[in-house]
């Protein structure tokens, strides 16, 4: 017997808030990946550990609030909490792998094709992980093709997204590659649920209203989306965000990892020299074009 899904319980409630807790995740971890390119090295490694779990934690709270207008008419829907938790590590790692690939790296074509790889599969993993953590009496079926498809667009998407944050500047492709990221998440999440049948065992009948698929979600959502808030808090309150690029003062980006500056504040910009005698050579120029005076 086949079950009725209804992806849309709520309405368009639910795929609203779900893309736009993505692309809050997604700001907030390219933000931060962004950030480790222009910082001290000691400093690297904490910048892209927080935009990994920031982008883990915002694709994993994108498919459970999702999940919250899912429904089987013939059925209720439970939870198995390790493996919904494990869907988070699996995602904060695998994005982390791709995160520090690129962080490390730069932008070069093998980081951006490897970590965007391995970013994407992270995405798809945790979907289809989380998927496997849903309890309810039937059993999930799915469509090949649509299932690799899914696959695709996360990993096209998800390198798209790295690529644009390492390499475009400037407050509105920033938002352009978050909301790629965002787009990338949900657009995977919806076909990967397209792809989904559920055969319902024999023995079932009857009806699941009374059961409704929001209440094991709620305390669930609740820590990864307090990690977002103080997430956004550290990264809004980041020297470079409060003061400007500091790319801007040093357009080679040389000065951005100078010595006894601290990260985040912009170079400062060096007084022209030239004609003083603090520049001998431009001195030396200038009195080689200067007409000799007459003497009397």
């Amino acid at each position: 017997m086949q079950g009725t899904i209804d992806g849309f319980s709520y309405g368009m409630v639910t795929p609203v808030a779900a893309f736009l807790m993505a692309c809050l995740g997604a700001a907030l971890g390219l933000r931060c990946t962004t950030r480790s390119l222009r910082t001290e090295r000691s400093f690297k490694a904490g910048w892209l550990a927080l935009g990994a779990t920031s982008i883990g934690s915002g694709i994993w709270t994108m498919h459970f609030i999702a999940m919250t207008g899912f429904s089987v008419d013939e059925v209720p829907i439970g939870y198995d909490v390790p493996i919904t938790f494990a869907s988070l590590a699996v995602a904060v790692v695998m994005v982390g792998i791709g995160i520090f690939i690129v962080g490390y790296q730069g932008a070069t074509w093998m980081a951006m094709v490897t970590g965007g790889t391995i970013t994407g599969l992270g995405v798809a993993t945790m979907h289809y992980l989380g998927m496997a953590g849903m309890r309810l009496r039937g059993q999930f079926e799915y469509d090949t093709f649509t299932v690799a498809l899914s696959v695709v667009i996360a990993v096209v998407a998800a390198t798209v997204a790295l690529w644009a944050a390492v390499s475009i500047r400037g407050f509105l492709p920033s938002l352009g590659a978050s909301v790629v990221m965002g787009v990338a998440v949900s657009g995977m999440h919806y076909t990967g649920m397209a792809a989904l049948s559920v055969h319902l065992h024999p023995a079932v009948t009857g009806n699941a209203a009374d059961s409704p698929p929001t209440a094991p979600l709620i305390p669930l959502l609740i820590g990864p989306g307090c990690f977002l808030l103080l997430a956004a808090v550290v990264v809004m309150f980041d020297p470079s965000m409060v003061m400007g690029d500091p790319d801007r003062a040093d357009p080679t980006g040389h000065g951005t990892h100078g010595i006894g500056r601290a990260p985040g504040i912009p170079v400062q910009r060096q007084v022209p020299r030239f004609g003083t005698y603090a520049d001998p050579a431009s001195f030396q120029s200038q009195r080689q074009h200067t007409p000799p005076s007459r003497e009397r």
